[in-house]
């Protein structure tokens, strides 16, 4: 009987490219809390929106990292309505569509956006369909705390050695190195190479992404 396998990704910086919105969504959150724009906003792409305007910005108050939580949700809803949908990074779809075909592997997303969000950008590419177990920032603690890793690992029944966890952050690295899968970063995002110790790869284009994932099955 062949063993079932586990591709979780990342999404913005990993499937999507959405600094843009982010980027416009920080500087109305911020410009609403009547606080500077950090110049550093993509650096915690992957946190929880909490965890992430408290590395922003260490000194904020529990009222300031609120109403900046609030302003960027409301300044990336109203952006993304009226704009076109963030877009997938060339490759994205193929490389999503050639595992979603093998009977061996499964696809999961664990990503810091909210599940309102996730679902907006999954409908807008027709990816619905091909994501089995999606771990999302309204269910979990923050990246890099292992739990939508270990969570997706339950709801799949997929073994950890089986699993790998595709990602552009250190945040994802290290979620992958606590819940004990592989990790595999992308250079396309937003940490740089530098920052994806320990990971097994780091691709540079997503043709890579296959031949990566099974020597990694083949050598857990």
């Amino acid at each position: 009987m062949t063993r079932l396998k586990l591709a979780i990704f990342d999404v913005d910086g990993t499937l999507a490219d959405s600094q843009g919105h982010i980027r416009i969504a920080m500087e109305g959150a911020f410009d609403l809390a009547g606080l500077p724009v950090p110049s550093d906003v993509l650096s915690i792409v992957g946190l929880s929106l909490p965890q992430a305007m408290r590395h922003l910005v260490p000194d904020a108050s529990e009222a300031q990292i609120e109403t900046l939580v609030d302003g960027y949700k409301a300044t990336y809803s109203a952006h993304r309505a009226g704009t076109s949908p963030v877009p997938l990074y060339p490759g994205a779809m193929e490389a999503i569509k050639q595992l979603h075909a093998r009977d061996d592997v499964l696809l999961g997303i664990a990503t810091g956006k909210s599940q309102k969000g996730l679902r907006h950008l999954l409908a807008a590419h027709g990816l619905d369909r091909y994501f089995v177990t999606t771990q999302v920032a309204d269910h979990h603690p923050s990246k890099p705390h292992p739990s939508m890793v270990l969570t997706a690992l339950a709801e799949t029944g997929v073994e950890a050695c089986d699993a790998v966890m595709i990602g552009d952050t250190s945040f994802d690295m290290q979620m992958a190195q606590a819940a004990r899968v592989a990790g595999v970063g992308v250079s396309w995002g937003y940490h740089g190479v530098a920052n994806l110790t320990p990971a097994r790869h780091v691709l540079h284009d997503f043709a890579e992404l296959i031949p990566a994932l099974d020597q990694i099955w083949r050598n857990p």
